[in-house]
């Protein structure tokens, strides 16, 4: 198995496009310099040997050979023994809801980007159980089964989004069932549904659904996303320009959480709901009650030595700064000169 020790540090690997806008904008502006003492043809003649060709590839050398060394920093490793293992844990599955409502900016930086982080901390505090998540609008699907990789969990849920949903509504009832059948018909009495959404477009079977999956072991938490006052919903027009959505009379719409459907929806899976600015109460909260329900034991087959290879990235990317460093700026000479007026 493939992992990357410190998977944080490959954010840094954001700041390379960011320098390739750097160095194109130092280019221009040294162009424009250069335009006010001598014209093209004069330049030419003047640094004949001079390639702006050759500053591109070195400087593409040195973005790759920084990629490489970021990459070696994180540590890539794979896995060379593995073991079996018995654990404990509860499944637990979150779903997310991802309509266009959530998108409204009555709490910021919006009711999406809010309820990701929040899924985003919870996950690291479930660490231990299996987690799965499913995602939700008009219909439910299932983005990734039962699992203990959380890395691969934090990838989905950081790049769920609106448009990921073909049909729009809220469609809890079918997120219910998708995690029903997602648990198996063996997996009894320790599993438990985290739904994260503002209720709107709620639909009323959600209630009798909700009963019916904890009777059959079933436990349904709500984390409310919003404010009952609401906020517009983001739209982009046929233009691709942002708006707000409009109803039939022109009039915008509100989307308010619905927290008095969301409460019975919980007690209907005899569960409880949580605003989502609660924080790190509901953490808590939800952490006891989950680690009262009845843990299902089994076997996982998981390594437990890993290899690292970030030498070889570190090799390479080395390799590319000395060779950054012998590549001259002029034509056809690959010993560095400093003088390139010398013809």
């Amino acid at each position: 198995m493939f992992r990357i020790e410190q998977i944080e540090y490959l954010y840094a690997l954001g700041l390379i496009p960011i320098l390739f806008l750097v160095f194109w904008f130092i280019l221009k502006l040294k162009g424009k310099q250069i335009s006010k003492f001598a014209s093209s043809d004069l330049y030419k003649k003047l640094v004949p040997a001079f390639s702006k060709y050759r500053e591109w590839i070195k400087f593409s050398l040195l973005m790759l050979a920084l990629a490489l060394l970021i990459i070696s920093w994180a540590n890539p490793q794979w896995g060379s023994k593995r073991e079996k293992v018995n654990q404990k844990s509860i499944d637990v599955f979150i779903a997310l809801d991802i309509s266009k409502s959530m998108n409204s900016r009555d709490i910021k930086p919006s009711r999406l980007e809010r309820a990701k982080r929040f899924a985003d901390n919870l996950v690291k505090e479930l660490k231990g159980e299996r987690i799965g998540l499913i995602l939700f609008a008009g219909n439910a699907y299932l983005q990734m089964p039962l699992t203990n990789d959380y890395a691969a969990a934090d990838l989905f849920i950081n790049s769920a989004n609106s448009n990921m949903a073909p049909a729009q509504g809220t469609a809890i009832v079918d997120a219910i069932d998708m995690a029903e059948q997602s648990f198996g018909e063996e997996n009894e009495f320790h599993r438990a549904l985290i739904i994260i959404t503002d209720g709107e477009n709620h639909d009323e079977e959600a209630l009798q659904r909700a009963q019916k999956a904890n009777e059959d072991g079933l436990i349904i938490y709500t984390i409310g996303v919003g404010t009952t006052k609401g906020g517009f919903i983001p739209v982009e027009n046929a233009k691709g320009y942002n708006e707000y959505k409009r109803d039939d009379a022109g009039q915008f719409v509100t989307s308010k959480l619905n927290e008095e459907l969301l409460n019975e929806l919980a007690i209907s899976g005899d569960g409880a709901y949580y605003h989502i600015d609660n924080g790190s109460q509901i953490f808590k909260d939800l952490e006891s009650k989950i680690n009262q329900l009845e843990k299902k034991e089994y076997e996982q087959r998981s390594f437990k030595e890993y290899n690292s290879y970030f030498q070889y990235f570190l090799f390479f990317g080395i390799l590319l700064l000395i060779l950054e460093f012998i590549l001259s700026n002029r034509k056809n000479k690959w010993v560095r000169s400093d003088d390139i007026l010398k013809v």
